[in-house]
This record gives C-alpha cells, sequence and structure tokens, in this order.
C-alpha cells in the first residue's frame, strides 16, 4: 500500500478541435494508465487527462487542496473501485455529497464484474459502470467510446 502523495501526471494530445475536456482519471495500476493514455490519445478530441493514483489524492485533487491547489475541475471522472488509501466506493460516496463536485459526471472503470460493486457503484450515484476488458485491444475501444459519449454525445456541466 502506497502511503506518500503521489504526484499529478498530465498529458495533452493535440489534434483538431476545441470541444476538448479536462478528465482526471483515479488508477492506481500504472498498466492501465498507460492504456488508457494510448486510448485517449488515439481519439479525435485533445482532451487533457490528469492522473492522480489513490482515493485521498483523488478528492484532494476534487478540492483543489494543497498541491492541487490550480488544477482545472474536472469535467469527468474515470474511477477505479480498488484504490490504496481510500477506495473508489468511499471517494464516490464523498464526491456525490459534496454540493461544489456532486455534478462532475463519474465513470465508474473497474476489473470488478460483481454485482454487488454495480450496484452500490450506482446506488452512490455514479453515471455508469464499465467493467475493464483484460483484452488490450478491447481495453483501447471501451476507453475510446466512452471519450467519445461524453465530448460528442454528452452535454456536461458548465460547457
Amino acid at each position: 500500500m502506497r502511503t506518500d502523495r503521489p504526484a499529478v501526471e498530465t498529458g495533452e494530445v493535440v489534434q483538431s478541435s476545441n470541444k476538448a475536456i479536462d478528465i482526471l482519471l483515479v488508477e492506481d495500476d500504472p498498466g492501465d494508465v498507460l492504456m488508457t493514455r494510448e486510448a485517449f490519445a488515439d481519439n479525435k478530441v485533445a482532451n487533457r487527462l490528469a492522473v492522480v493514483s489513490d482515493g485521498v489524492s483523488a478528492l484532494e485533487y476534487l478540492r483543489k487542496e494543497g498541491e492541487y491547489a490550480d488544477v482545472p475541475t474536472p469535467d469527468l471522472v474515470l474511477l477505479d473501485l480498488n484504490l490504496p488509501r481510500m477506495d473508489g466506493r468511499e471517494v464516490l460516496q464523498a464526491l456525490k455529497q459534496d454540493e461544489q463536485l456532486r455534478s462532475i459526471p463519474v465513470v465508474v472503470l473497474t476489473t470488478s464484474d460483481a454485482e454487488e460493486d454495480v450496484i452500490r457503484s450506482y446506488s452512490l450515484h455514479a453515471n455508469a459502470y464499465v467493467s475493464k476488458p483484460v483484452d488490450f485491444d478491447r481495453f483501447i475501444e471501451v476507453v475510446h467510446k466512452i471519450d467519445e459519449f461524453f465530448v460528442t454525445v454528452v452535454r456536461l456541466p458548465g460547457r
């Protein structure tokens, strides 16, 4: 279990669109972070992806506390459930109970396929629940579809 505070990784893909959104990926698996970055890099829109690797840092980022004081408020959160320091369920609950943050859409993106995790996530007001495919190409496709949906189909708050 990691106890030190992880740095925020940021990346921007430069492509042809002015409809970019800020996305916070809350993920502790470096392989999944890399695959998610690759999926966004392959997309048509230049979304900005910030990454934190545990639940405590996710809430600090969202609340703009400490080292995260100057970060943009994300338009979308991709949240793993199994995280160090504070799990994704607790992050989701805290986020949706916070009047300033509750309107941010949250997509639970996790390895869990358990029905109780699906039910609990939706009862905590997740906007979507997606099980991570184990196949690399399918994982890229799923992340690409999430990105495409939230950029081209959905109207996000404040956009």
